[in-house]
Formats: structure tokens, sequence, C-alpha cells
């Protein structure tokens, strides 16, 4: 009988088995052997045909293995990998994240320095397909899922920037707490549909119970930025959704009194800003001013119901 692995790694993947195959070489050139990890990779409802590359890349791999969801969406599978897994704590990539070769080296010892939290993000460094635009706002490069952050801390410490968040392209999570607390919010991305945020609900849910939930630099991705999100429609539609998860994320947490009090602000910045949406959405002209024009309309879509996804 084998032992069981140190550490389950699952990379949750849909119709980008090119992606998928350079994340999976990141995990062949790991320090730790490869009986310690076991690799999970979830086909999040793949067509067909993708699905049988998944599958033809896993066999590459002599601790890797596929499981198969139907239903699309990333929490969906995320969760199906947790109720899988076989090790004590679960490490999460996406499948365009490359690890550095001492990833998982640094993922054991950072559970073990920190005495085994509920929770642990790492930092995300950029891999650029192609230059970042000039007219980017240099304040939300968070958006592309980075955190350049450097250091160790509890999330909503002093030791960390403010506002710091964990992001699930490198997130490591105690699989027991996990299925206690009833696994991620499957209400979340989806396809086009870009809410957010789930990975700050449950650090938020873990802290509210007392569990340790942390942040460590040490820990390594480079994150593949694609050159199709470099785009002003895709930022002013992440941030229409980004508004949107904002309001979801404190009614799921138990403060519908903060959306209430941040709607006035909203619907001024909403009023003030709408010849706005007169700039076409391609263009990138007034971007400084749309995207807070996009969050607002998220943000009162979500608080009040109205329907206003086809202003992007």
């Amino acid at each position: 009988m084998g032992h069981a692995p140190r550490l389950t790694i699952c990379v949750c993947t849909h119709n980008r088995p090119d992606y998928l195959a350079v994340c999976l070489a990141g995990l062949q050139r790991q320090s730790v052997p490869a009986e310690a990890l076991e690799i999970l990779i979830v086909d999040s409802a793949s067509e067909q045909e993708m699905t049988c590359q998944v599958q033809g890349l896993a066999a590459t791999l002599s601790n890797a293995s596929v499981l198969r969801v139907d239903e699309p969406g990333l929490c969906l599978a995320r969760n199906h990998a947790a109720a899988f897994a076989d090790a004590e704590y679960i490490a999460y990539l996406d499948d365009d994240a490359v690890p550095e070769d001492d990833w998982a080296e640094s993922v054991l010892r950072a559970i073990t320095e920190a005495n085994r939290p509920a929770l642990i993000g790492g930092r995300i460094l950029p891999g650029w397909e192609k230059p970042l635009p000039r007219w980017w706002p240099e304040r939300l490069r968070g958006v592309l899922s980075i955190i350049e952050a450097e250091g160790c801390g509890e999330y909503g410490s002093s030791d960390l920037p403010p506002g710091l968040e964990p992001c699930g392209a490198n997130l490591i999570v105690h699989v027991p707490s996990l299925r206690a607390l009833g696994g991620f919010w499957t209400k979340g991305r989806c396809g086009e549909m870009l809410l957010s945020d789930d990975e700050v609900q449950l650090a938020s849910r873990m802290r509210r119970v007392g569990l340790s939930t942390r942040y460590d630099s040490r820990v390594v991705v480079h994150h593949r930025i694609q050159a199709g999100r470099m785009t002003p429609r895709w930022l002013l539609a992440r941030l229409y959704w980004q508004g949107i998860s904002a309001v979801l994320t404190r009614r799921l947490l138990g403060d519908p009194q903060s959306v209430w009090r941040e709607l006035p602000r909203r619907l001024a910045v909403a009023c003030l800003l709408a010849p706005c949406w007169l700039v076409p959405s391609s263009s990138s002209a007034l971007i400084p001013l749309r995207w807070r024009a996009a969050y607002a309309a998220g943000f009162i879509r979500a608080a009040c119901g109205w329907r206003v996804a086809g202003l992007l």
C-alpha cells in the first residue's frame, strides 16, 4: 500500500489544453518527489475533442488523474476536487498558471512554519502574452489576477498591504476545513459571467470561525495574462461584474447594510458618468471614468435588481 500524498494539487480546466500542458510541465519540474504530490485535473464540461487532449496530457504524468464535471462552473470543479483529495491540503492552480520549480516545496514549508493554517494565498506574477497597454490603470492590475506583494502574514493584519486578498490562481486550502464549511460558493464564475471573490468569501468565512488565513509570497506562480483580456471591452465587463460580486459577497457574509450605505454614492457616480456610455466599448478613451461607471452599474444592478447588463 502506498503512502498518502502530502499535497493534492487541483488544476481546473475548460477547453484550454494548450495552457494546461504548460501548467503540467511546471508541475513535472517540482523539487518535491512526484509520489508526494497528487494531481487532480478537473475537466469542467470541456468539448469532447478537448477532453481527449486533457486525458492524453494526464497520461504523461504518473501522479495525475482526470475528474470530469459535466456542469460548468469553476467553484463546482474546485469542490469536486476537494471531495476526492487524498491529502490534508489541496493547492489550487489555474490552468494558465505556471508554478516555480520550488512551488510545492514552498507550499509544504509554509504549512509547517505557520502551524497548519486553514488557507494560504501565494504570490502571482504576470507572464504577459503581450505588453500591458499604456491606457490600463495601474491600480487595476489586480483584476488580471496579479499579486506582487512580498512578505508573510495573516490576511487583514498590519503585516500585509491593505486590501490584499487571496486569489484562486495560487491558493492552498485545508481540506477538512473546506469540507466543514460546505466548500466554495458554487454560483460564481462560469463562462462569460465574470463573477469573482469566491476566494475572498471563503477566507472571510474561515476567519469568522476562528481559522487562520495567511499570505506567503514565497509560494510563487507565473500567471499567463491572455492577450484577449487586455482590451477596453474586457476591462469594463470585468469591473461591471466586480460591482455585482461586491454586493453578493457582502450579502453572503451577512452585511447587507453596507450595500445600502454605499448605494447612494454608486447612484451618484452612475448619474455623473452617464455620458461615458456614449463612448464605444472598444475605445480606450476616458477609461479612468468609464471603469468607475461600469463598477457602479454592476453594483446598482445587484443591489436593486436593475437589468443594466446590456449597457456593456
